[in-house]
């Protein structure tokens, strides 16, 4: 069941300070007319008139515009009415539009003019308390249109900043939550990378338990550190999907340590004929040498994993002007895979390399192998 939440109501004490307000206002007109003998007679009248209207002073809250107009009525009958009708006539005037406060104001004019044509005010002529009474509704009228506009423009000033707070506190947490998923796409790749290793490895003591006592505790102790190093890994992903604050982690590759990655591959046993022609590579643009390290990282760790044993040919060309590009291919599968993969490497990295302002192509060559293509784009 849906709750709804009430409209603020005032106090009781402030009911009763405003009732007390405009009973002492009645009394003090009731005891003012009483200084014309001619107005004694109607004493009775005005004090019923006064304790009525000042009761319906409490069904404005809710009647605005029917009280006021009950209000002109009893105007017409006794001055005592005046205090708690121009209250009415205020209150419209705050909380109408204007066609329904101009209605509420002549009714106000109207029911006043009566009280001046059979009750007038000593020696004021009629014309000018009809003048007087023109000129107090319509700065009543006045007063109340300006506050009911001021309050629209405030709450309306209100409403944007509280519109606009919520804009900048989903901008905020989106882009938290982008950083979070970039950063935890980077640890991936390193984390599948640093697993292709050691099942590299793995795979050769396997195959291999014939090698000497040295080489299989050279390998035991390589498998021990990736081991220990993939746990880092995997615990900086875990830190980067859990924490609210940007998370630093690691320096981002470039492409300066290209060479040192396919040094690590190869001395995990893979064949890489690694031919590199690019010219003046410190003006490579850090977001693009990032992605070339990433591209070649991805299809090192797919050798591996899908055709283990077989030699890669990996070729980087480019230079300022004509773009990078990147060209890795490896002989057909030899069936079996040492790790499993879910295919999400390639589509992440399509996504990284498009977002380079680059392009992607990989797929089965003609005899069986597997090439990975990519084009990235380097300003002059």
């Amino acid at each position: 069941m849906e709750e709804t939440c009430a409209p603020p109501r005032r106090s009781v004490w402030a009911d009763v300070s405003a009732l007390t307000a405009i009973g002492i206002l009645v009394g003090m007109t009731i005891v003012g007319r009483m200084s014309d003998p001619a107005e004694r007679k109607w004493l009775v009248l005005d004090v019923a008139v006064g304790i009525v209207a000042t009761g319906l002073i409490l069904t404005l809250k809710r009647h605005p515009v029917g009280g006021a107009y009950v209000l002109a009525a009893l105007a017409a009958l006794s001055p005592a009415a005046t205090p708690p009708s121009t209250v009415g006539t205020l209150t419209v005037a705050q909380r109408r539009p204007l066609r329904t406060a101009v209605l509420v104001a002549v009714a106000g004019i109207v029911g006043h003019l009566i009280q001046g044509l059979w009750r007038p005010i000593g020696n004021l002529p009629f014309g000018w308390f009809a003048v007087l009474d023109v000129a107090v509704h319509a700065a009543l009228l006045g007063w109340g249109q300006w506050n009911q506009a001021r309050h629209q423009v405030l709450e309306s000033l209100r409403e944007r900043a509280r519109k606009a707070e919520a804009e900048q506190g989903r901008r905020v947490a989106e882009a938290r939550t982008l950083e979070r998923t970039r950063m935890a796409r980077e640890m991936h790749d390193v984390l599948a990378h640093r697993l292709s290793l050691l099942a590299t490895y793995a795979g050769a003591l396997e195959y291999r338990p014939d090698s000497s006592p040295e080489k299989l505790a050279k390998a035991a102790g390589v498998i021990r550190t990736g081991v220990h190093q993939a746990l880092d890994e995997l615990r900086e992903v875990i830190n980067v999907l859990r924490d609210e604050d940007v998370y630093e982690g690691r320096p981002q590759p470039t492409f300066q340590d290209l060479t040192a990655l396919v040094a690590e591959s190869r001395e995990a046993g893979t064949t890489i004929a690694y031919d590199e022609h690019v010219a003046d590579a410190t003006t490579l643009p850090p977001a693009t040498g990032r992605t070339a390290y990433r591209i070649v990282q991805e299809g090192l760790t797919n050798a591996r994993k899908h055709a283990a044993g077989h030699p890669v040919t990996l070729t980087v060309t480019g230079e300022p002007g004509d773009g990078l590009w990147i060209a890795l291919t490896n002989p057909g599968s030899n069936g079996a895979s040492l790790t499993p993969g879910s295919g999400t490497g390639l589509v992440g990295l399509t996504e990284r390399v498009q977002l380079a302002g680059g392009t992607l192509d990989h797929g089965r060559l003609p005899d069986g192998g597997f090439r990975l293509e990519a084009s990235l784009p380097w300003p002059s």
